[in-house]
């Protein structure tokens, strides 16, 4: 089971599996049993955004147990939240938000952080 984080520009965090495009998020949720998964929204002018790949997640059915969505964009933390929420399963969390500090030195530990 793996982390990912989702993000174009941003740090890596420890304990994570770095998806520098949409294409390599989709393709992680695709190949690997994801825990945790942490969305930016705002991919760079040459690749989708955030929603995008939440709609793939939807419509593929790619839930990971827990849903970060970290990114600065409001519009875009918006607009990932209303594609996810209303089809996530029972078995999935997503928080309208980055995971706080004290979680991610859980998760680069080692531990279980959630």
């Amino acid at each position: 089971m793996i982390n990912v984080y989702m993000d174009d520009y941003r740090k890596r965090p420890e304990g994570f599996a770095l998806a520098r495009t949409t294409e390599e998020c989709l393709m992680l949720l695709r190949d690997c049993e994801v825990d945790i998964l942490s969305l930016d929204y705002d991919m760079g002018p040459d690749d989708h955004n955030g929603g995008e790949v939440a709609k793939r997640i939807v419509l593929e059915g790619l839930f990971p147990r827990s849903i970060f969505l970290h990114t600065s964009s409001p519009w875009g933390r918006k607009e990932m939240f209303e594609i996810l929420y209303p089809a996530k399963p029972a078995g999935t969390a997503l928080h309208n938000g980055p995971l706080s500090v004290e979680q991610l030195y859980k998760i680069a530990s080692g531990a279980d952080a959630l």
